[in-house]
């Protein structure tokens, strides 16, 4: 558990604060994608959007939900929190991040603050030029790091 531990922050320093990244929702087998931009805090990933919208809508019927920037990739539930005006950590970076979707859209009624909560993230990585593939199990709290050796072409 502690190694765990100790991957989990490794790879949350590596992602920092902030990031843009692409989040995929699904509502009736039809998968929908767009970049967002996401705070990171407390091990979880946050983000704002219109009530209105239809990755709310479909979040909301459905919450698997998945992130992916660069070479990680995180498959997690996504709950609402609430109005942006009732999470103020939020709002410090979010502001301190993206300062101009920040005065464009979080004083808007319809806003709401999501979270993802990280069940599994993938990421590959490269040491001496060798292909390696890190596995995050939240649930069973297992961190994995194996070399990727891919299947013959034969």
């Amino acid at each position: 558990m502690k190694q765990f531990d100790e991957q989990v922050n490794a790879l949350l320093r590596q992602l920092g604060e902030s990031k843009k990244m692409v989040l995929s929702t699904a509502l009736h087998d039809k998968v929908t994608a767009r970049t967002m931009s996401i705070i990171i805090a407390n091990g979880r990933f946050y983000f704002q959007a219109d009530l209105t919208s239809r990755k709310c809508a479909q979040l909301l019927f459905n919450p698997n939900a998945a992130l992916c920037a660069d070479n990680i990739q995180i498959e997690g539930i996504c709950t609402e929190v609430g109005h942006p005006s009732v999470v103020p950590f939020f709002c410090e970076l979010y502001e301190r991040h993206f300062a101009t979707a920040y005065k464009r859209y979080t004083f808007l009624k319809n806003e709401r603050v999501f979270e993802i909560q990280p069940l599994y993230v993938q990421k590959w990585m490269y040491e001496n030029d060798l292909p390696f593939i890190e596995r995050y199990d939240f649930i069973n709290m297992v961190y994995q790091k194996e070399k990727y050796e891919g299947e013959s072409s034969s």
